[in-house]
Order: C-alpha cells, then structure tokens, then sequence
C-alpha cells in the first residue's frame, strides 16, 4: 500500500491539511502535528472551555483526542482510503489530564490492518505524564457520504 504523508506547521488546525473541514475539531482548537506512515500527533493548548467542574480536562476532550488521533493514523497508510470510522474504542484515563493553560498531546499508531479494517493504538501525554491509553477498530470508507445525503437517508435531528 502506498503511504501518504501530511504535512503540517505547528499550531495549523486539523481541517487544514485534511480533505473535509472538522467544525467539532476546530471549535476545540485541535492542532495537527503529523500525519504519515500509520503514525499520527495531535496537540492542544488546554483554555477553560476544555475543564470539567472540577478544572481539570474533560474525559470527553481526552477521548475526542484518542478517536481522531487513532483515525488519522490508520487514514495515514493509504492515498486511497478516503476515510475511517470508529467500530470499537476502549480508554483507560491513568490521571487527570491536565489544568487551563496547560498543553495536551496525543500520539496515535496503526498497529494491524485487513483490507477492511485498522486496529490502533493511542495514548495523551501532559508533558511526561501518560493521562489515558486507547486501542480502537477503525473501518475503512471509499467514500464518504456528505452530510446532506446522510440527512436524505436518516432524516434530520
């Protein structure tokens, strides 16, 4: 398979160097580190909005990491799948993640793939420490299905 590489300058937003735009991943200011060769990086400089009631980072904000992060790592092996879903995804969060004003990263790995189907890792790091490990199933899309025609056959919220 051919692998495909991304690049990106520090602090550009996931959607910029990724085919469709990520409104969830920008409001979040999810920047994109690298991208190719089943490896992927994420980072985030952690601001108020990303706090639970007890300001430290939301579990959600974590995961939401870990699932992209795995994604684009499993995107990253082939030119030609176009996109990735997520069948499967089991976190264990290790310690808080971190406060306001500090800064995530989140590291993700292809570690198996079928024809069908990629099986990744992924971990967030503040600084040195591990904050959460996941592994996921991710399963490979031709193409993906635009927004309008998902709400012609499921109708709309």
């Amino acid at each position: 398979m051919a692998n495909t590489s991304t690049a990106a300058e520090p602090g550009q937003a996931v959607s910029d160097t990724t085919p469709s735009l990520n409104p969830f991943l920008d409001s979040l200011g999810v920047e994109l580190l690298e991208m190719e060769n089943g490896t992927a990086r994420l980072g985030l400089d952690l601001k108020p909005q990303h706090m639970n009631s007890w300001q430290i980072t939301h579990g959600g904000v974590i995961m939401t990491m870990l699932d992209v992060v795995m994604a684009m790592a499993g995107r990253s092996l082939s030119a030609e799948l176009k996109g990735v879903v997520t069948i499967e995804m089991k976190t264990s969060f290790l310690q808080p993640g971190g406060i306001a004003g500090g800064r995530v990263e989140a590291r993700g790995k292809a570690f198996h793939q079928s024809t069908t189907m990629c099986f990744c890792e992924g971990e967030v790091w503040n600084g040195d420490k591990l904050v959460a490990k996941s592994m996921g199933t991710f399963k490979y899309l031709r193409r993906l299905k635009s927004g309008e025609n998902m709400k012609k056959l499921y109708g709309s919220d």
